[in-house]
């Protein structure tokens, strides 16, 4: 079996300041949503988007990704355990990002950007969600290195089992690397193909919804659950009830009728 490297999660110090691995794989996809973005923007005019308007929608996003993301893992996670430790809220150095709550702040914030600039939230959408999942690939890669989020016991004989000396010495799937491959890299390509000529609105968002939604459920089940705020529950975790109204939604702006011009 496989074992966990325990990584230092400092990467680097400079002087007084510790740079981690967690901090810097936001940044490679922030990095990288910045650059794919212009390169759409440039080469897909359909969108009607400029490399002035990536910059902005970078400055909301990342506050919205980092408030919202805090914010669901507080919520949606560990309520308890931040009732207690209030002040462990603000330690996001430490890990603990909720996707979840990071899509939802993510959306307010691409909400209140597309208004002041004049632009349809679907038209937001649909041009931010192939760069999302690079993103969440370096979020996941991340997880890893932190050595959270561990998988579910899993049979000795995979070759890829892998034991997290800091939970236990049993067999486990190696959840992080599963969701990284998944909702980070699979759903890029696919995203990246799609997107690649002009769709009707909603379409590519849509597609984001079902592909991560699915995605994430399936990883669910080769991840140790959450307790969450519905308790601990080995059937339907707290990822996989919050998929599911993504899926639902996804589903209705796939199939609605719409114009395939903007």
């Amino acid at each position: 079996m496989l074992i966990h490297p325990q990584f230092d999660p400092v990467a680097l110090h400079l002087g007084p300041l510790a740079v981690r691995w967690y901090g810097l794989m936001y940044l490679a996809g922030f990095m990288a949503f910045l650059w794919l973005g212009k390169w759409r923007a440039r080469v897909q005019p359909w969108h009607d988007m400029t490399a002035i308007d990536l910059d902005g929608l970078l400055f909301y996003g990342v506050f919205g990704v980092v408030l919202g993301g805090r914010l669901g893992q507080v919520i949606f996670y560990d309520p308890g355990y931040y009732l207690v430790h209030p002040l462990e809220i603000f330690a996001v150095w430490k890990g603990g990002m909720s996707f979840h709550g990071g899509f939802l702040g993510v959306l307010i914030a691409m909400g209140v950007w597309g208004r002041k600039q004049g632009k349809t939230f679907l038209q937001v959408t649909d041009f931010i969600a192939p760069l999302v999942p690079l993103g969440l690939m370096a979020g996941r890669i991340g997880n890893f290195i932190n050595g959270e989020l561990w998988g579910r016991v899993a049979d000795a004989t995979l070759p890829w089992a892998m034991v997290f000396p800091q939970v236990d010495n049993l067999p486990r799937h190696p959840s992080p690397l599963y969701e990284a491959t998944g909702e980070g890299l699979l759903l890029f390509i696919l995203l990246w193909i799609f997107s690649a000529r002009q769709r009707a609105l909603g379409r590519v968002s849509g597609l984001f919804l079902i592909g991560y939604g699915v995605l994430r459920a399936a990883a669910e089940f080769f991840r140790e659950p959450d307790a969450g705020i519905f308790g601990l529950s080995y059937t339907v975790s707290m990822g996989q009830w919050l998929s599911l109204p993504m899926i639902a939604v996804g589903l209705w702006l796939c199939l609605r009728k719409v114009p395939a011009t903007r």
